[in-house]
């Protein structure tokens, strides 16, 4: 068996499902809509023997069947994806856990420092929808060009920012690096669901995530050990700062073209039953309009869009503000903070890559991500009440259990959106999973770090605790309806339509439908 461009497909996962009839299709998951059947209702697709009837008859309507198989290039992708989304991670945070260097370097105020930060998330918000939409329209291997490409673009423009005086230029290109995170983000559950086949889907999809937590805990530990507090030798720390930025900007080229070089479009065949299907739908006939629509229809989205979002940003300010929490009860600790959020990140990653597996064993997305939303609450609180005992290998513990479950959450929520919202794209829904954490990151960054400076980083985290309470709540009314998993273990009719989930039709029913006009 080989694949094209002469690569041999893994042996393992095969098999054949049956494609959607080669002829104008009628889906609600982005597909505009058909025609109605004769009598007002829809006709549903009729089975192999009815079919040849037709066919016998002078009907148009075909049978094809698509082999599925997984490609050995998959791991490639997964790997050089995970390592330019790890370089674009690490200069989020690089600035961040180096507040008081950097305020010190450039002569602004440490708000200005958590912009460097924030500008990841304000950027992201108004792009994601073009990003989805190119994603979907011009497909995965020019979307992962765009961002490795601009990832390097940003990393070599802060070479140039090398000054006291020049805090814009450094501002500019960390914009840059946060454009090219919107073509970042949103890939791991597309790339898993495209190249990975349905008992390795969850795992890949964690382990993409892990990469850009890597570079977050890396982002931790490198930069207060290449940068160390100078503050009467500005020419020091300016060479410091030197090996740091051109450093990353010499990885991120290499990455670049790494990508360039192993991301294809997708598999010659299919790795799962999900993707044939999907794969069978004539793309002149997407919607990207009635794609968004859908998922806005869909009420557990919805409450996933929300809780993720409380979640992830209660992340992402704990992540910006951890070194002045850190330094506010134990001056001088700039090394320990950034180790300290090492811990946080790597068990995080610990949580992620169990979390994908208990997933693909089990399928209890819903369960499973109640729980570590609990848990994650329960590790808030006891980091909360703990940071100010006076002992840091008491916060180095409590990090670590926080992270363990904070972090271990991200995947968790892209591939339960992907379940619940089959068949639509998986670069949409999980770029607006983003987006909701990127504007509850910025809301939660502002406010808690208001409420650090005029009171204390208890009643910052306190504050955070409150919101995570609400995600419990949200997450607890998801309706569990695993639309992709049911298709991957045959619960289908041979074609599928997407309903929203609050639709009356046929609530009895879980098994999907696809369904075709005639």
């Amino acid at each position: 068996m080989v694949e094209d461009g002469g690569e041999e497909e893994a042996e393992g996962e095969s098999g054949e499902v049956p494609a959607a009839p080669q002829q104008q299709q009628q889906r609600c998951n982005g597909f505009l809509p058909g025609k109605e059947a004769a009598g007002g209702g829809q006709r549903a697709a009729p089975a192999a023997p009815e079919a040849e009837e037709m066919l016998a008859a002078g009907g148009e309507r075909r049978e094809a069947r698509l082999e599925t198989r997984l490609s050995r290039r998959r791991l490639a992708v997964l790997a050089v994806f995970s390592c330019y989304s790890l370089v674009n991670a690490f200069q989020w945070i690089q600035y961040s856990i180096l507040s008081n260097v950097f305020a010190g370097f450039y002569g602004v105020s440490f708000t200005q420092i958590d912009w460097l930060s924030m500008v990841y998330m304000v950027a992201y918000v108004p792009l994601i929808l073009p990003a989805t939409w190119l994603l979907d329209a011009r497909g995965l291997r020019l979307t992962a060009l765009l961002g490795a490409g601009l990832n390097a673009l940003g990393a070599w423009l802060k070479c140039g920012s090398l000054a006291p005086q020049r805090y814009p230029l450094t501002l500019a290109a960390q914009a840059v690096c946060a454009v090219a995170q919107v073509f970042i983000l949103g890939l791991p559950s597309r790339i898993a669901s495209v190249w990975f086949g349905p008992t390795e889907v969850s795992t890949a999809c964690a382990v993409a995530v892990l990469g850009n937590q890597l570079g977050t805990a890396i982002g931790f530990l490198l930069p207060p050990v290449l940068v160390p507090n100078t503050p009467n030798d500005i020419d020091l720390m300016a060479h410091n700062i030197s090996i740091m930025f051109y450093g990353t900007a010499i990885v991120s080229t290499l990455l670049f073209f790494l990508a360039g070089v192993v991301f294809e479009e997708k598999p010659k065949y299919p790795p799962s039953h999900s993707q044939a299907v999907l794969q069978t739908k004539p793309p002149e006939d997407y919607s990207y309009k009635q794609s968004i629509i859908n998922l806005f229809r869909n009420i557990p989205f919805i409450l996933l869009l929300i809780s993720y979002g409380i979640m992830t940003g209660a992340f992402y300010s704990v992540s910006t503000l951890l070194n002045q929490m850190i330094v506010t009860h134990y001056e001088g600790e700039e090394v320990n903070a950034g180790r300290i959020g090492l811990t946080l990140v790597v068990a995080g990653m610990v949580g992620s890559i169990i979390c994908g597996l208990w997933l693909d064993y089990t399928k209890t997305y819903k369960q499973t991500t109640l729980i570590v939303y609990i848990l994650s609450f329960i590790g808030l609180l006891v980091f909360t009440f703990t940071l100010d005992l006076g002992y840091l290998i008491v916060v180095f513990v409590t990090g670590g259990v926080l992270g363990f479950f904070m972090t271990g959450y991200l995947p968790l929520g892209f591939e339960f959106a992907v379940e619940i919202t089959y068949p639509e794209s998986e670069g949409t829904s999980s770029g607006l999973l983003n987006a909701s954490a990127q504007i509850f990151g910025i809301i939660f960054t502002l406010v808690q770090g208001k409420l650090t400076t005029d009171y204390s980083p208890r009643a910052g985290n306190i504050f955070l605790c409150a919101w995570i309470f609400v995600g419990i709540i949200l997450t607890a009314l998801i309706k569990s309806d695993l639309r992709r998993h049911n298709v991957n273990s045959g619960i289908m009719n041979l074609d599928v339509k997407a309903v929203p989930v609050d639709s009356p039709v046929e609530p009895e029913s879980t098994t999907l439908k696809i369904q075709s006009a005639l």
